[in-house]
């Protein structure tokens, strides 16, 4: 079936009145100059500022404008999948509102994706602004996790890529609540490939993903494709155990066989707090699992949309009735 809007642009939202008429002109430039009908899909993700009436506003004068309103604050991961949900185009563009991706790469994104490749992502070689901690926990984090999981999530990489049709649609399949979209869009599989380019530093407001909102994301990654902690988890008890009953052998041993007593409590104990380290460590690491697998199986809806504007009732009914 041909579809009459050619691209999709997601943008997720969150307090960036400061940014967001920059990221309009920026987007609408480059997408007029694709030549082809397109639409601007803005989540808002319960901003607490102005920047859902500015939306509002573009959304009463141009018609490439459409906004969806959620209920409150669901993340910034859930935003993208609300895109996906009512995103109409033969290829689908996921990008902040930040500008640090800077939407200009999207014309060479249609260019790989006119070559075939189902997925164009955007590949990191530089990040200008950010701290050396962050850098390096970034870094870090991008090689465990290719380490833990099985499928290939490219290191580098954030959301900013294009999808094709075919690839949202499955997106569209996938609905467990932690999501982890970059690496639900390896997973789908297809041909993909990458685009390197060098991110801008951030110009307006604060980032939106603190240490807190790391930290889960990175949880998130790591325990939805992934369940070797718990093989690690496992092999650790059995390595602990095994050099609890060793030291068990060499105490009973120096007390039947050897003048050697072992003197003071100091030693025990340091080796006692390691040991319960361990294994609180690896009851958080159950409980992450657990705590996933309560929240897949209460069944609520991914997100609630407050309100939409642009899109037609129809298709926003069918995205409705769809999360629930």
């Amino acid at each position: 079936m041909s579809r009459e809007i050619q691209y999709s642009v997601i943008v997720p939202m969150y307090n960036e009145e400061e940014v967001i008429e920059e990221t309009y002109r920026r987007l609408k430039k480059v997408m007029n100059e694709l030549n082809q009908p397109y639409e601007l899909l803005f989540i808002d993700d319960g901003s607490q500022d102005h920047t859902l009436e500015k939306m509002q506003e573009y959304s009463k004068w141009d018609q490439t404008v459409k906004v969806i309103e959620f209920a409150r604050n669901f993340g910034h991961q859930v935003a993208i999948t609300a895109g996906m949900d009512f995103a109409e185009g033969e290829a689908v563009v996921v990008i902040d509102a930040d500008l640090q991706d800077p939407p200009e790469l999207i014309k060479d994104m249609v260019l790989k994706w006119k070559e075939g490749y189902e997925v164009v992502y955007a590949k990191r070689i530089k990040r200008k602004g950010e701290t050396v901690f962050k850098r390096v926990t970034a870094t870090l984090y991008y090689r465990i996790l290719k380490a833990l999981t099985d499928i290939d999530i490219p290191i580098n990489t954030g959301d900013f890529r294009l999808i094709d049709h075919k690839v949202c649609d499955q997106m569209k399949q996938l609905q467990e609540k932690n999501r982890f979209v970059r690496g639900l869009v390896s997973w789908v599989g297809f041909k993909q490939t990458a685009i390197e380019y060098v991110r801008d530093e951030r110009i307006y407001g604060e980032s939106k993903y603190p240490l807190k909102k790391m930290l889960k994301l990175s949880l998130d990654g790591i325990t939805s494709f992934s369940y070797k902690p718990l093989k690690i988890a496992s092999y650790l008890g059995i390595l602990l155990s095994i050099v609890g009953f060793l030291y068990m052998l060499v105490v009973i041993y120096q007390r039947l066989f050897t003048d050697t007593t072992i003197t003071g409590w100091s030693s025990v104990i340091v080796i006692q707090l390691f040991f319960f380290g361990i294994v609180l460590s690896i009851l958080g690491i159950l409980g992450e699992y657990i705590g996933r697998i309560y929240d897949e199986s209460k069944g609520r809806p991914t997100y609630i949309v407050k309100e939409s504007y642009g899109i037609n009732e129809r298709k926003s009914n069918e995205s409705f009735i769809k999360q629930k």
